[in-house]
């Protein structure tokens, strides 16, 4: 037996070549083969996605926008918008492992005044806009695979140690990027366009982006969308200085025509809405506040005190005079009744109440006729009223009936009553405006085939001659809808009485459709005044 001496044994232990390869938890890695390949892929992903994160987006200029576009990994693919503040719209685009975010950052001053300098800009906007978004695209294109390839291979370098492995780890990384870009190809889909998700105060307004249903789905037709959203959203930027036909002077008296609530909530956040927006200095409620007119009911008035402006109220046929009596008692709630007048925000209102209490049509009720007999008492006391010096600006009836008794003894008459809006110049000179369901009907809307719409209208009267000067009519949609719609109208200049008596005079007369709920068989249309 030869004996070695221990230290020679133990040099010769340190010489042997250690085998090459990764060290520590990754040893057992390389000796299982079919581990190799999850982890090499969880490196990929994770690299690619970490540099997507750092440098995977792009700048970019889309007509009057500044936006910032993103490839962002997904597991269903498709286009993220975000339009912020407003909130966001997906798109099915595609399917792929990547999505699409563009954010919406700012609107540039100067590119959106250069429009509105010179709007014959705006039938180019839609070329412009799709020249961008493919400029932007393909830049976001190249910097993506820049930022997967380099996040791939930087990660690969860390976790393997070798330049060989990170530099596969990129490799696969870009090849990962370009099936991905094949998928999203082959699975396009123009269609989606037509049927975008919203959400956030978007979701309130899908009119934005237009109606796409009724135009062919094609490519093209995809980049005509997205350039009609920018233009919409740029129009709506502008919008107040496109409206001039008429500005109210800060000294004009604004004041807020509702009516047939019907007990909808929602009617109060409204009014104080509109209140605050318009800078409203009296409200107007031509009646049928409550449904039944129970004393239980009686709670639901409570907020009609704290609305930011005078409540000038008058009873409707759905209102009860324990109604009455509980709004009577409200701070800042002016109730009127039999012809009695208020003096409120530098007008002169007088108004009466409904003859008539039908809530549910369950007793005899004296119909048209005793509507034109509260209207004659009306009339009689807007006459009183005028030869003891203290003319009325404005009179209030429920029932449009009772209101076309006081024609040439006031100005102004405000009525409800058949959830509709009538505009109308009678024969002698006075103004009939029948405002719609400020309620949306009620409660009793969901019994209708469709819902039934929001209105209310403001008012704009001269302070000097407290005369109407225009009005804006708004309509919002009811239940289960989400439009809205803001329309200015004016009346004519001389609403005189012209010289040879009323067959001179010119009438004019514009009516919603609609139907009334409340209306009896006898009296369904709204009698037209006889020339």
């Amino acid at each position: 037996m030869v004996r070695v001496p221990f230290r020679a044994a133990a040099s010769r232990l340190r010489r042997r070549p250690r085998p090459a390869g990764p060290t520590g938890p990754l040893r057992a890695t390389a000796s299982r083969p079919w581990v190799r390949v999850p982890v090499l892929l969880l490196v990929v992903v994770a690299g690619a996605w970490l540099g997507l994160l750092v440098v995977g987006s792009v700048r970019a200029p889309v007509g009057p926008m500044d936006t910032t576009m993103t490839l962002r990994p997904s597991v269903s693919g498709g286009t993220k918008i975000n339009v912020s503040p407003l909130g966001a719209l997906r798109l099915d685009s595609h399917i792929a492992p990547v999505r699409l975010d563009v954010d919406v950052d700012q609107l540039d001053p100067e590119r959106s005044q250069a429009l509105v300098k010179h709007p014959e800009r705006l039938s180019g906007l839609q070329d412009e806009v799709t020249g961008d978004v493919a400029a932007g695209a393909r830049e976001l294109a190249l910097r993506s695979c820049v930022a997967v390839v380099t996040g791939a291979t930087a990660l690969g370098l860390v976790v393997y140690r070798r330049p060989r492995r990170a530099l596969a780890a990129g490799g696969l990384a870009l090849a990962l990027l370009a099936a991905s870009g094949v998928s999203a190809y082959a699975t396009w889909n123009p269609k989606s366009v037509l049927e975008p998700k919203f959400s956030g105060l978007l979701s309130s307004a899908p009119s934005v982006v237009g109606d796409a249903r009724s135009i062919v789905t094609d490519f093209d037709v995809y980049q005509q969308e997205l350039a009609r959203l920018v233009t919409n959203v740029t129009k709506l930027y502008d919008a107040t200085s496109t409206l001039p036909v008429y500005r109210p002077d800060p000294a004009t008296i604004r004041a807020l025509h509702v009516s047939d609530i019907h007990l909808n909530p929602a009617a109060w956040h409204i009014i104080a809405s509109l209140v605050e927006q318009y800078g409203i200095d009296v409200i107007i409620d031509s009646g049928d506040t409550m449904d039944h007119g129970t004393a239980a009911e009686n709670g639901f008035l409570d907020p009609a005190a704290d609305l930011g402006a005078p409540y000038v109220w008058v009873r409707g046929n759905h209102d009860s005079a324990v109604t009455q009596a509980y709004l009577a008692k409200l701070r800042n709630v002016h109730v009127l009744d039999e012809g009695g007048a208020v003096d409120v925000a530098g007008l002169r209102v007088a108004g009466t109440g409904d003859p008539q209490f039908t809530p549910d049509r369950s007793r005899p009720t004296g119909g048209k006729a005793s509507e034109r007999l509260a209207g004659m008492r009306l009339a009689s006391a807007l006459r009183d009223q005028r030869r003891a010096g203290t003319p009325v600006d404005i009179a209030v009836a429920h029932d449009p009936n009772a209101a076309r008794e006081t024609d040439g003894t006031v100005p102004l008459v405000l009525a409800g009553h058949v959830h509709h809006r009538v505009n109308e110049l009678l024969p002698l000179g006075t103004r009939l405006k029948v405002e719609g369901s400020t309620g949306g009907g009620g409660l009793r809307a969901v019994q209708n085939e469709k819902p039934e719409k929001v209105h209310a209208s403001v008012l704009y009267l001269d302070r000097t001659t407290r005369h109407l000067q225009a009005w804006d009519e708004i309509t919002l949609g009811g239940l289960g809808l989400t439009t809205a719609e803001v329309s200015r109208h004016l009346p004519e200049e001389n609403l005189e009485e012209p010289e040879g008596g009323p067959e001179g005079k010119p009438k004019e007369k514009t009516e919603e459709k609609g139907d009334d709920p409340d209306k009896e068989p006898a009296s369904s249309p709204p009698p037209t005044p006889s020339p």
